[in-house]
């Protein structure tokens, strides 16, 4: 997968089909599971190639693409033709002297990517961040959060214009230019407040007289800079009152009882925050910074009500629409993302609570307006303090932070759009390019990208119209498809800029060139693109089941590019393009994006949230965490995800991206509390201690948000974070000393071989009948209906809900036999050697229901 790693440093790009499959209108399209799509990354730090031009880009008559390195030039003629609608376009005077030794940048054959200076003669603003803080917290938090303001606050540029607004019952807008003493502003929190009933409530309008028509927006548009400088101004010059503000602050004055949750109105704080940005700053870089420490219970927004005897709804809930405030409150954050969008801000949310603060219903906003998610158990916990400090900090690691995106698409002819899976708002522009088929932010060509920086990923997902046959003439003359990506932003440095990226592709017609299908196929791609589009359904379709979806796409790519002899399992084989797509299915469907169970809403929102706006390299690691060994014996090297991977002798680190796990086995771990890395004589354990924290450093000091870091070790209490994302044993790991796993998860070898034998039976079943019913299972002869044995590691309940699933399941045939055996064994009728033999045949039931395919491909 090198190659594709050399295609997405030079243009940002990840497609999991690099030679596109063109179906037929008489058959069944490859890409109907895994379509054709790319993980485009617009801000992408690219090699020195990259070139930044200081004048306009030349631009088609008719489709307004840009000229690029697939254009057809006659420098004779000094035109140009667009490879998108054929249209001849002539060159500017300015282009005159163009010719085949004098190329102007746009067109030198390594020109993919090129950035335009749009405006170099503006002065760039300053960028704009308004905190939210929530002070129903207890003292120690408080303490803690006030901590990394006074720490984020240092770290902004002089220049960086701030404002400050606190909430708990009431909502109160400091005025930060009244350098006398703490002067606010208050606000009811269970009402909402409009744009103008704020600015009358804050006294713009009492020098200068309100405007009778239009809208108010900004100096330029019926305000003062005076009165915005009340409470937006520069960091420099309200330094001191905005410290003298925050060390006075304390925590919620107003008693809560013991069976009571705080009132909270986080929906109105942040309303009103959107209202003071809109009418000071209207498209300017612009972030609003929420802290929030709990979940809202006053006013709109609010997610649950302030008794504790009333429980914050559940995936349960929301699935069975029984959460009483879910839908009213993203209803209210939709209102508000789509009044941020309009403006061009961000919101930026950090919640850092042991319970659930609402990050389900904040999921909308938040992603259409591009912004940060930042979810911790405690303000003074690393991952949200490094977090803040990578957000605010500017240098070698900061992150790159742009604002006022616009995003925009062409495409061949034959190419449809069907939407955008990632942080953007549709702009609703409608047109040729736009598929009948909405998937995410669809049914326009362009979107708004509110916030972005450098990792910044998005997910285009296209649809490749059918032909009535497979001209071959056709496909020898024109087998190219281009795709161009218009992303306009305004650089952290103040500067509007226009990145253009055009990309060419060849098609073949799929079902005949499989080779150079799989050639092209990236396996890391598809994997990311299949847990977009899975994350995206699970949200949308409530009927969706992932497990059965994924399976499906899996057994269908097996079908087309798999080699085997029918019958025989051990003969099946994948090319090495396609090897360990099968592998990131497993793990894909084990993963927290497939399986909410023991997730809170929150927790998923979060996860998903991530998941949208990162690039393939870290969306892979969510997916298929990595596991790195270090050992005496060996420099470190990566090893399988399995238990079997566990030794006494070595330190493993795990990467689930949101969590870095360094494990060390019993012996290691034994030495260490001996001390013996303090004696001279052993450095060299020492080195191979201190090598596994270095290695995660490197990792927490790259990546946002800031990882949770454990350090633990074999059978202790914290081993599970490693355990729990490891393959589960198969049962022999005891004979050899290591660590077993109890799990009901299925192992990897156990799906691949359910693969292969569904993969088979795709050939010779119709595609209806797959999707309706299950592979055959040999017939087993009736018997008592309890056909599993105890299992003496299980728990109680475990074994009591397999006895309880196999009652359900049971047929009336089984049921009879089970009475009439009960009936015997109580009225002595059942001989001893007629029990033993029952036994027999019960244990030989037992091993063939857990091998159900080898039974399968036996008989």
């Amino acid at each position: 997968m090198a190659e594709f790693g050399e295609l997405e440093a030079q243009d940002g790009v990840r497609m999991p089909w690099n030679i596109i499959p063109v179906a037929t209108k008489k058959e069944q399209s490859i890409d109907s599971e895994i379509p054709v799509s790319a993980i485009y990354t617009p801000l992408k730090p690219l090699a020195d190639h990259s070139l930044l031009l200081p004048y306009s880009p030349l631009r088609c008559r008719t489709c307004r693409s840009v000229l690029n390195p697939y254009s057809v030039v006659d420098f004779s003629a000094c035109i140009w033709g667009c490879p998108f609608c054929f249209n001849r376009n002539p060159f500017p005077r300015n282009y005159s002297s163009i010719a085949d030794n004098n190329l102007p940048p746009e067109l030198f054959p390594h020109s993919t990517t090129v950035e335009y200076l749009c405006d170099s003669f503006s002065s760039p603003s300053p960028p704009v961040f308004l905190f939210v803080v929530d002070t129903c917290l207890i003292s120690e938090e408080l303490d803690f959060l006030k901590s990394s303001l006074f720490q984020a606050l240092d770290l902004l540029p002089d220049t960086s214009i701030v404002g400050l607004i606190t909430f708990d019952s009431l909502v109160r807008v400091y005025e930060l230019g009244f350098p006398h003493c703490t002067k606010s502003y208050f606000f009811h929190g269970n009402k909402d407040c409009t744009k103008d009933q704020l600015l009358d409530q804050l006294s713009f309008f009492v020098k200068n007289p309100k405007p009778s028509s239009g809208v108010i927006a900004g100096a330029r548009d019926g305000l003062s800079s005076d009165d915005i400088a009340r409470f937006l101004l520069p960091a420099s010059d309200c330094q001191f009152t905005l410290h003298s503000v925050l060390e006075e602050l304390g925590n919620n004055p107003w008693p809560v009882a013991a069976d009571h949750r705080p009132a909270r109105c986080t929906g109105v704080a942040l309303r009103i925050a959107a209202g003071l940005l809109g009418a000071c700053f209207p498209g300017s870089a612009a972030r609003i910074m929420a802290f929030i420490g709990g979940p809202s219970t006053e006013g709109p927004g609010a997610i649950v009500s302030r008794e504790l005897s009333d429980p914050i709804r559940s995936h349960k809930d929301i699935d069975k629409d029984s959460a009483t405030y879910y839908h009213k409150a993203v209803e209210f954050y939709e209102m508000l993302a789509k009044q941020l969008v309009h403006q061009g801000h961000v919101l930026d949310v950090f919640a850092s609570s042991v319970d659930q603060v609402g990050i389900a219903e904040l999921k909308v906003a938040v992603e259409q307006t591009g912004g940060f998610v930042v979810l911790a158990e405690s303000f003074g916990h690393s991952v949200f303090r490094d977090s803040l400090k990578r957000v605010c900090q500017s240098g070698e690691n900061d992150l790159g932070l742009s604002s006022c995106g616009i995003f925009e698409i062409n495409c061949s002819k034959d190419i449809k759009v069907q939407g955008i899976i990632g942080p953007c708002a549709s702009l609703e522009k409608k047109g040729p390019l736009c598929s009948d088929t909405a998937v995410g932010q669809g049914h326009t060509s362009a979107w708004k990208m509110c916030g972005l920086d450098q990792n910044t990923s998005i997910c285009l997902v296209f649809e490749i119209a059918k032909r009535d046959t497979a001209d071959v003439v056709l496909q020898s003359q024109s087998n190219q498809f281009y795709f161009q990506f218009l992303t306009y932003y305004q650089h952290s440095n103040g500067q509007t800029r226009l990145r253009v990226t055009t990309l060419s592709r060849r098609w073949v017609m799929g079902t005949e060139s499989l080779q150079e299908l799989s050639n092209g196929f990236d396996q890391e791609a598809a994997a990311v693109v299949m847990a977009r589009l899975i994350s995206f359904k699970m949200e949308t379709q409530p009927e969706f089941n992932p497990q059965r979806w994924v399976d499906k796409a899996l057994i269908n790519i097996c079908t087309w590019f798999g080699d085997y002899q029918k019958g025989n399992p051990s003969s099946f084989s994948l090319s090495s393009q396609l090897s360990i797509f099968p592998q990131f299915v497993f793990h894909l469907r084990r993963s927290q994006f497939v399986q909410v169970f023991n997730n809170s809403p929150d927790e998923t929102a979060y996860f998903r949230m991530i998941l949208y706006r990162e690039n393939v390299s870290n969306s892979i690691v969510m997916i298929q965490p990595s596991l790195i060994s270090f050992s005496f014996h060996s420099p470190p090297e990566p090893i399988l995800l399995d238990v079997a991977s566990i030794a006494a002798d070595r330190i493993l680190v795990l990467d689930s991206y949101f969590t870095l796990v360094i494990f060390h086995g019993s012996t290691i771990a034994q030495w260490r509390k001996a001390g013996y890395h303090n004696q001279p004589e052993h450095q060299a354990f020492e080195h191979l201690l201190q090598s596994p924290r270095n290695y995660a450093d490197t990792i927490i000091n790259e990546r946002f948000p800031t990882p949770r870091l454990v350090i633990c070790d074999q059978y202790g209490s914290q081993a599970r974070f490693l355990l729990a994302k490891l393959n589960p044993s198969d049962g022999e790991a005891h004979l050899s000393g290591e660590s077993n796993v109890v799990t009901d998860d299925e192992q990897m070898a156990s799906q691949e071989n359910q693969t292969v034998v569904d993969t088979q039976a795709n050939q010779t079943v119709d595609t209806q009948k797959i999707e309706t019913e299950n592979p055959p299972k040999p017939e087993e002869p009736l018997s008592s209906c309890r056909k599993r044995v105890k299992d003496d590691n299980a728990t109680f309940f475990a074994n009591l809900k397999d006895h309880m699933d196999e009652f359900i399941h049971a047929s009336m045939d089984e049921h009879k036999t089970c009475f009439k055996n009960t009936m015997n064994k109580m009225f002595g009728t059942f001989s001893k050697s007629d029990a033993v033999a029952e036994k027999q045949v019960e244990a030989k039931e037992v091993v063939e229901i857990h091998s159900p395919l080898q039974a399968a491909v036996t008989k």
